[in-house]
């Protein structure tokens, strides 16, 4: 895939009976840490179920150009790192393509550095904002120089950082990580303040690899997380479990098309994750949780997923950080609902790989669904027997080069009486090359459109 490149589209269409047991791609959050932190502690790190996404590759290559060496053996990815504080000054800028989490994280662990280090990205990465990771860092000491409004391309250098107290100023594991891998190289205590928690892999992963961590929760769920600089990171053993969400799309697709029964193995259920499925089944989705285990520290079952008569319901607000990247398919599942699904809080979709809230509002339009977009909220009603929904005249879906919004509407064609099109199926690799024979495989018709 390349975003210069011819797009792709691609339709899908009503599918019945959807069927198989299927295994997810590894989490995409776990394996871009998987690399940054196997690149950095001493020793080797060998991974197994890395998601090998287009966005996970790019931080592994960015890790390599700091001196990490990475390769492949079989299936597993084995990683000689630098050990903590030694990485190398980058040779060129590290280009991270799409990738969002790899671009902000890898800012946090190397503007400490006491060289200079430039960051660009694609069309896409380049429009959103980087002020708030750059923000925290500029307060340790970080010398930055961006584009205008804090974008790519970002010059980063360090020299003499200071730790910080910080509080974050709104619901981003994405911030809250950056500060914390700012910490490892920083002398003394870096404390972040967390009043609504995010996803913990972070916090989870650096105590695995031997970071000095401890995090505090009081009584009103503000979590106080401390971690001490400079300290011995060690190689591990990481076996990465199915991303929950690219687990949402198989998900949603069993539960709308009629008839279908699928399993769906080892997939994530980190609390901080589970949002969607939660949502799902509060609508009256029948998800059945199977073999809960417990797999490197975090939470992982198979799922039985059955096709479901589902009712629209309230979002609650505070779920949005355990499932921000699943409101676009949740909006899908909701037109085949009965009733009216209310999703409020949603100015983080904002920016996003697009502006996913109008990206998808605009989607639904086209395909006959009755939606109302708002600043911060989308209210969709829905159509149980997908009457109506759809797009007979072949019209396409912008997907503005995003993941979520390409799958999203393929998912929803596959219910809606009329067949959906999206105008680019490419950027999909980014974060589930897979997509495409995995659902075809459980019996989804999509198809590449030849034009």
């Amino acid at each position: 895939m390349s975003h210069g490149s011819a797009p792709r589209p691609a339709t899908a269409r009503k599918s019945a009976g959807l069927s198989g047991r299927v295994r997810i791609p590894g989490d995409k959050s776990i394996s871009h840490r998987s690399f940054m932190f196997g690149g950095l502690a001493s020793g080797e790190t060998r991974i197994t179920g890395l998601l090998e996404g287009e966005d996970v590759i790019n931080t592994g290559r960015a890790m390599q150009a700091m001196g990490a060496r990475i390769r492949k053996e079989g299936e597993q990815w084995v990683i000689e790192g630098t050990g903590n504080g030694a990485l190398l000054a980058p040779d060129a800028p590290l280009d991270f393509g799409n990738a969002g989490t790899g671009v902000r994280l890898t800012m946090g662990l190397v503007g400490t550095y006491d060289f200079h280090s430039t960051f660009i990205g694609d069309a896409s990465l380049s429009k959103r904002p980087m002020g708030r990771v750059l923000d925290p860092l500029r307060e340790m000491g970080v010398q930055v120089s961006a584009s205008a409004g804090d974008r790519l391309p970002v010059t980063l250098r360090g020299g003499t950082p200071s730790a910080i107290r910080y509080r974050v100023p709104m619901a981003s594991a994405q911030v809250k990580s950056a500060v914390l891998l700012a910490g490892l190289n920083t002398p003394g205590i870096t404390t972040v303040i967390e009043p609504v928690m995010t996803r913990d892999h972070t916090e989870k992963m650096l105590q695995g690899f031997g970071a000095a961590l401890s995090v505090d929760t009081d009584k009103d769920g503000v979590r106080t997380i401390r971690l001490e600089g400079r300290g011995r990171l060690t190689g591990q053993v990481i076996d990465v479990p199915g991303d929950p969400s690219s687990t949402a799309f198989p998900l949603v697709a069993a539960l709308i098309a009629p008839d279908s029964d699928i399993t769906i193995l080892n997939v994530l259920m980190n609390p901080t994750r589970t949002g969607l499925i939660l949502t799902l089944q509060e609508m009256g989705a029948d998800i059945e949780v199977l073999n809960a285990r417990l797999a490197g520290g975090e939470d992982v079952a198979d799922l039985r997923v059955r096709h479901s008569e589902l009712k629209g319901v309230a979002v609650p607000e505070e779920r949005g950080p355990s499932m921000i990247d699943e409101y676009p398919v949740l909006a899908v599942a909701a037109c085949f609902a009965e009733g009216t699904t209310v999703m409020k809080g949603l100015e983080e979709l904002r920016v996003k790989e697009s502006d996913r809230l109008s990206a998808v509002a605009n989607g639904l339009k086209l395909n006959g669904a009755d939606c109302d977009e708002g600043k911060d909220f989308l209210v969709v009603r829905g159509r149980p027997d997908g009457k109506g929904l759809g797009n007979a005249a072949g019209d396409k879906v912008s997907t503005h080069l995003d993941h979520r919004i390409a799958m999203s509407f393929l998912v929803m064609g596959l219910a809606a009486e009329h067949p959906v099109t999206i105008d680019d199926a490419a950027m999909i690799a980014t974060s589930f090359p897979e997509f495409m024979p995995l659902m075809t495989g459980l019996g989804a018709w999509i198809e590449e459109v030849r034009e």
